[in-house]
């Protein structure tokens, strides 16, 4: 008697998913942008080389405060601007 292939079928979809999770397309200041999944805006910032400057972050029209950057996750498709504020005189 032959087993179901029910399993193997099972087992394919959840490689691909798995697969499609090793990064996720975002939008940074109008590029796209490929990253992985689980990235906050913290550590978005910081691959930028962006860290320790003075910046604003909009998620999705949303802005982020700074003290919400290590917590907040980004998701796929989200679109993100990032500013540099520059003083001058």
């Amino acid at each position: 008697m032959h087993k179901p292939i029910k399993n193997q079928h099972i087992q394919c979809k959840i490689t691909l998913f798995s697969n499609t999770l090793k990064h996720m397309k975002v939008q940074l200041n109008g590029k796209e942008k490929q990253i992985k999944p689980e990235t906050s805006l913290k550590q978005l910032i910081e691959n930028e080389g962006m860290a320790g400057k003075r910046l604003a972050a909009e998620v999705n029209q949303d802005i982020i405060t700074r003290s919400e950057h290590a917590s907040f996750i980004l998701s796929e498709g989200d679109i993100i601007e990032i500013v540099h504020a520059i003083g001058g005189g």
